[in-house]
């Protein structure tokens, strides 16, 4: 009986044995979530580039069915509907049908979880921005949609920006550069997969425009690349000016005007 009982106590786990392998496993834990989380956040770009495809795919099927033109912005400000008008004309060609919805995934990007508001305000830094803690894709001005077509507007301070609206897919010079459709992040730019560098400007609310804020974006020629968008931060008229509102310096993969 003493004999078995010895064997007994001779195998069994001290307190600091289970301690040690509990420490190793919480170890292996950590070591693993980065990776887990690059992972989840490769997916939700993959689905994201799908998306975008289609989209793109849409609007130049639209094209082809309008003497080869985009749409156009009608001369329209500075605002959403310069941005978003592009959805109604194409949906049909992406077979969604009927009122646009949060539900048509297509035009979800997984990633949207905030977004960036055009408001006029006088606070710093960040002029003329606000911060949204809910999906662009549920919002009726976006016409439920994480995209948004390189239109080109008036800005709400009377700035030109490039784009390519009303002109014909001939017309374009470089189309393997030239932005067709993107997420609206790009625009300002900020980014849904990469939430800052040093040297951004912060909203109220937390996030963070910066330079090279990368982005998926769909060009011209059909591809679609997970791009840096170049941003000057400076500020015109008291407000911070936007990444659409000029063409990037040499080295970037992507520019708005179709020269």
């Amino acid at each position: 009986m003493n004999g078995a009982a010895g064997n007994k106590r001779r195998y069994a786990f001290t307190l600091i044995e289970l301690l040690v392998v509990i420490a190793t496993i919480a170890i292996l834990a950590a070591s693993l979530l980065p990776a887990i989380s690059e992972t989840k956040a490769k997916g939700k770009r993959t689905a994201c580039l799908n998306n975008l495809r289609q989209v793109n795919l849409g609007l130049r099927m639209y094209c082809d069915d309008s003497n080869d033109t985009f749409p156009t912005t009608g001369g329209a400000s500075f605002g959403t509907q310069a941005w978003s008008a592009y959805r109604e004309r194409m949906r049909n060609y992406v077979g969604v049908n009927g009122e646009s919805s949060s539900k048509d995934r297509l035009f979800a990007c997984p990633a949207d979880t905030y977004y960036v508001n055009l408001v006029r305000r006088s606070n710093t830094p960040g002029r003329g921005l606000a911060y949204v803690r809910a999906p662009l894709y549920e919002q009726t001005n976006f016409d439920y949609s994480s995209y948004a077509f390189n239109g080109g507007a008036k800005t709400f301070i009377g700035v030109n920006t490039p784009g390519i609206g009303g002109r014909k897919i001939s017309s374009i010079k470089d189309p393997a550069k030239t932005v067709l459709v993107a997420e609206v992040p790009a625009f300002f730019p900020y980014s849904w997969h990469r939430s800052s560098t040093p040297g951004g400007v912060t909203l109220p609310g937390g996030v963070v425009l910066f330079n090279d804020a990368r982005n998926m974006v769909s060009f011209v020629d059909g591809h679609v690349n997970y791009t840096k968008i170049f941003w000057n931060s400076n500020l015109i008229g008291g407000f911070n000016t936007l990444a659409l509102q000029y063409d990037p310096p040499a080295g970037y993969d992507y520019k708005w005007s179709g020269d």
